[in-house]
């Protein structure tokens, strides 16, 4: 993509997601993602009702009458953004692709993440990790994620969650707030074992990114298609009621199947759907959590 061409997408999407971020999750996003723990702020004279827990005992000592500690939330996080970059995500039927979804929608969480104070770094993945940029604060690191989600193309095509997750878990030593943005079009067994490991040491988020025609498929007829990660064709005859029903019983049970993975793992998750708005899918989500 040319540069001129480059510069004025990173800026239709940096007008768009940086309004989002400030005008709709500014206090859904603080409230969901709470700091890494309680930092030491202060000593003050005990008052009844205080928790005795909370007592410095060597400041009580020094003035002979008891002391207690104060603490605040230390609000800044790090926020790590596990973006799938297969080759399914440039499937959508509708007026936007899953990858233009996804663009948007890191976009947000990166805005959210600056205005409150928060580092954030970016892993691509496919079937293995295709780049990792490290946690960062400013609005010059923002864009340079902006510019690789538009204009990123990976090495391979095809998808493997388990082993960006396996990295990231490695990579960021200290907890973080961990988004994976994937259409989760993977049966890697080792996914859940992964998932798993990671959300003990992190908090992760899924968001599951799909487009109604990978839900269910119309009587279009016979139609030779392509697999998007293997490069292989195939005809199919989809004005075969039992090839449609085979078909969307298949993506349920694959639905369902990552569903319950997630909950089991302990992860919080939402579906975005392609043609609905996004913005009430991560609402709904941050509440959940707020």
């Amino acid at each position: 993509m040319e540069t001129s061409e480059l510069l004025k997408k990173v800026r239709k999407i940096e007008i768009k997601t940086r309004g989002l971020s400030r005008n709709i999750f500014a206090g859904e996003y603080h409230s969901a993602f709470k700091g890494r723990g309680m930092a030491f702020s202060e000593v003050r004279e005990y008052q009844y009702g205080d928790d005795i827990r909370n007592i410095d005992w060597n400041v009580t000592a020094r003035y002979n009458k008891p002391y207690i500690k104060i603490f605040e939330e230390e609000r800044e996080l790090t926020v790590m953004l596990l973006i799938d970059v297969s080759g399914s995500r440039e499937f959508g039927t509708f007026e936007l692709l899953k990858k233009n979804v996804i663009t948007e929608i890191s976009a947000i969480l990166s805005f959210s993440a600056i205005q409150n104070n928060d580092k954030i770094g970016v892993i691509f993945f496919s079937d293995h990790v295709e780049k990792f940029i490290p946690p960062k604060k400013g609005r010059s690191h923002i864009l340079r994620i902006i510019r690789e989600l538009i204009d990123f193309t990976p090495e391979n095509r095809e998808t493997d969650i388990a082993e960006a997750v396996r990295y990231m878990t490695n990579a960021i030593k200290k907890r973080c707030t961990a988004f994976l943005i994937s259409d989760f079009i993977d049966e890697n067994k080792a996914l859940e074992n992964a998932l798993s490991i990671a959300n003990n040491k992190h908090d992760m988020v899924a968001l599951k990114v799909f487009d109604d025609r990978e839900a269910e498929v119309p009587p279009i007829g016979l139609v030779k298609l392509k697999d998007a990660e293997t490069g292989s064709f195939s005809w199919v005859d989809f004005s075969n009621k039992r090839t449609r029903e085979q078909y969307s019983k298949w993506w349920r049970t694959h639905n369902i199947k990552m569903n319950t993975m997630l909950t089991k793992c302990g992860i919080d998750h939402v579906d975005i759907n392609t043609r609905e708005d996004y913005v009430r899918s991560l609402i709904t989500l941050f509440k959940k959590r707020g």
